[in-house]
């Protein structure tokens, strides 16, 4: 089988699973227990936020362990909005952020705030000079993820992070759910993110596993109250087996970095050159300047799922977008955003490339996908 689907989600690495079932059988203690058992596992605890403090350039009472990208997209969107609307309640997105962010915003409309959205051009970049319009002494909180989860448009974070300090109070989030451990990810002071969000089953972790961290302390209320735990934002007996396995994949991705972002560009600009060569009968919605481990095109007048079944009956695994929004009978969001042609709307595929993809594997694609297209359209 090949697996071209770790935009939704990745096999996690060995290591990963090995540190995971060790801290469970021998770190087992509360960490907030005062015996020396649990402070050996605060201590294991705080190793590892340390750990991921260090990779993110911030300090490690800055970073909280979290379920995963949407709980911390959540925690951070609904957290400094509520905080700080003594100072506004104007909040700034995109048009084409996750689910995760989008449906908090609504939420967030729905209390009274005031939402402006950022549109994207064909390539699914936003606009500078639209941010710069609508930053407001009243905005609070501006969130833009650094790489769409469907066609992988890079946003020019640090650009848009200085005209967010410069011209407003607002805190600067970063989903950077689909960038981090395949882009350089980490807080730069005023040329940066204020928060960054990251999922730890994205890059060859566990389910179940994410982070918030901030650059600097912020103004923000609690996610989760009860005993306190996670600097008081986030109470409840911290996962420290997850934390410790998540902070391992953390440490493998960004050890691997240039390797497999060299990997994954090679990948991707070959299958785009291949399947140029369809003409017509293939729009490629991803550009060579995006992230190089997504890949999204579409082929003219088919359905994505039909040609998902094709490729899946002969052993190859791809997505129609997102995985949360793929089972969904409606276009997604992203597509209508990017203006897609209506020929080519309803047959988005996205592949995405991780760790443990190979050079055969692309072989192998090329010439199933070739057979589908025979198949489905009379192309040879």
């Amino acid at each position: 089988m090949i697996y071209f689907d770790n935009s939704a989600t990745t096999q996690p690495h060995e290591e990963v699973l090995q540190t995971f079932i060790e801290v469970n059988k021998n770190y087992y203690a509360n960490p907030a227990s005062i015996h020396s058992f649990g402070v050996e596992v605060n201590e294991l605890l705080d190793a590892a936020r340390g750990q991921i403090a260090g990779i993110l350039k911030t300090n490690k009472e800055h970073v909280l362990f979290t379920s995963g990208g949407t709980e911390s997209n959540n925690f951070a969107i609904f957290g400094v909005a509520k905080a700080n609307k003594h100072i506004g309640k104007h909040i700034i997105t995109t048009e084409i952020e996750h689910a995760s962010v989008l449906e908090a915003y609504k939420a967030l409309a729905k209390e009274g705030y005031e939402v402006d959205y950022l549109s994207v051009n064909k390539n699914g970049v936003i606009s500078l000079d639209e941010l710069r319009e609508k930053l407001r002494k009243d905005t609070v909180l501006v969130t833009i993820m650094h790489v769409n989860n469907e066609m992988g448009a890079i946003q020019p974070i640090e650009e848009a992070a200085k005209l967010i300090h410069q011209h407003s109070r607002a805190v600067f989030h970063v989903d950077a759910v689909q960038s981090f451990g395949k882009l350089e990810v980490q807080f730069k002071g005023e040329a940066g993110p204020d928060i960054i969000t990251i999922s730890g089953h994205k890059i060859h972790g566990l389910k179940g596993t994410g982070v918030i961290a901030f650059r600097r302390k912020l103004n923000i209320e609690p996610f989760i109250v009860g005993g306190g735990q996670e600097f008081g934002l986030r109470s409840g007996t911290v996962a420290v087996p997850q934390a410790v396995a998540l902070a391992k994949a953390c440490r493998i991705a960004v050890e691997h970095l240039q390797e497999n972002q060299a990997k994954f560009k090679k990948w991707r600009d070959d299958l785009i050159d291949f399947l140029t060569a369809f003409g017509n009968h293939i729009y490629i919605l991803s550009s060579k300047e995006g992230a190089p481990h997504i890949l999204s095109f579409s082929v003219r007048d088919i359905k994505g799922e039909v040609v998902i079944n094709a490729l899946q009956k002969r052993g190859a695994i791809v997505s129609t977008s997102s995985a949360c929004s793929s089972r969904q009978k409606k276009t997604s969001h992203v597509v209508e955003a990017l203006k897609v042609d209506p020929h080519f709307k309803e047959g988005v595929i996205r592949i995405s490339f991780g760790a443990k993809n190979t050079d055969e594997e692309i072989e192998q694609f090329k010439a199933i996908f070739k057979e589908v297209m025979n198949e489905l359209k009379g192309v040879k």
